[in-house]
């Protein structure tokens, strides 16, 4: 029995999970605080996690019929994230650990989200093609198996999580605004906006970009638009230009994911991440890979933040021999373990 831990941004999170990948419970508490700022106040974040974990984890031992002498590992989140967050779950985790006498490990919650599939399809395994896309990242890594990932591309400034939340800031639509975003986007008119999908180019060029990405032009565009209807023009659709972002950011998404696919020979592509909730993007990637590549993306609760992909990486990592000492320490910049760069015959 595994009992986990995630508290890298906003979301308190705790769960018990089986070493076989039963999930017994899976609780997850959202700080609604942030949203009259359009963004995570990271004090803030850290406050409430002080002030939530302990009733999180009570309630997620409640769910899963077990107590805290039940618990045979401690897994926690260790980075990336906000370090003061990050702080919170790791002392919590390391005196349970110390405590109970259990062993401890200290999880990339990255590798959480590439873990988060074989919760609900035990088939889910490498090689694959994963696009990692949330509030804080945006990477394409190519999976050849567990423990060895190799990065073909990331964002070069803003995540796509973070360009979804800021333009639906700037349509009035709240934070967080992925979701937001997506419906309103599904009343927009196609092609009313034509926005550019940024470094899309790049794919036919060899070279350290082909698969990276970058939404800070994109973002600027949509303010471009937002701005000029307020002072010079008639008014415009909001939902036409939620459309207009959404399809040019899933445009390159798809592209590059799928253009790795394809080079690699691989017969599956996986989405993790916030944003792998968005029901277009993945459509769009299952359309584009129809007859290659299955497309694995878990559900909506297994992409946001949660401790149950934590606890799925964190057994493997146990099952590795691994452990985590009394001195694990968050690290908000903690690389992906086992990251290399770029593929061969990928790039």
């Amino acid at each position: 029995m595994i009992l986990a831990l995630e508290t890298s941004c906003d979301d308190t999170c705790a769960a018990v999970v089986t070493q076989a990948g039963e999930i017994r419970s899976n609780v997850v508490s959202s700080q609604a605080v942030h949203g009259r700022f359009g963004g995570v106040v990271p004090e803030w974040a850290s406050r409430h996690h002080l002030e939530n974990v302990n009733a999180i984890v009570d309630l997620a031992l409640r769910e899963a019929g077990a107590t805290l002498d039940d618990a045979e590992l401690i897994a926690v989140t260790q980075g990336p994230g906000l370090v003061g967050a990050l702080l919170v779950g790791v002392m919590y985790g390391k005196t349970l650990a110390f405590s109970l006498d259990r062993p401890l490990i200290g999880v990339n919650h990255l590798e959480g989200h590439l873990f988060a599939p074989t919760l609900e399809d035990p088939e889910f395994e490498p090689p694959f093609i994963g696009l990692l896309v949330s509030g804080g990242h945006t990477m394409l890594l190519d999976v050849p198996r567990w423990g060895e990932y190799r990065l073909l591309g990331q964002t070069l400034d803003d995540a796509a999580g973070e360009a979804f939340d800021k333009v639906a800031n700037l349509l009035g639509l709240g934070y967080p605004g992925g979701a937001a975003i997506e419906r309103l986007a599904r009343e927009g008119q196609p092609g009313r906006f034509r926005f550019p999908s940024p470094m899309l180019q790049e794919l036919d060029r060899e070279g350290a970009n082909r698969y990276a990405f970058s939404f800070s032009g994109l973002k600027t565009a949509v303010l471009r638009t937002v701005r000029d209807d307020s002072s010079n023009r008639s008014p415009i659709d909001p939902a036409d230009v939620a459309r207009g972002f959404q399809d040019a950011a899933i445009q390159v998404l798809v592209a590059k994911t799928a253009h790795a696919v394809e080079a690699s020979g691989y017969g599956r592509a996986m989405v993790g991440g916030g944003v792998a909730c968005n029901r277009a993007l993945v459509a769009q990637l299952r359309e584009r890979l129809a007859g290659r590549a299955q497309v694995s993306v878990a559900s909506p609760r297994l992409n946001t933040d949660n401790a149950a992909m934590i606890a799925a990486a964190g057994a493997w990592r146990l099952d590795r021999g691994e452990r985590s000492g009394l001195d694990l320490e968050p690290r908000d910049d903690l690389p992906l373990p086992g990251l290399t760069f770029h593929s061969p015959g990928l790039v």
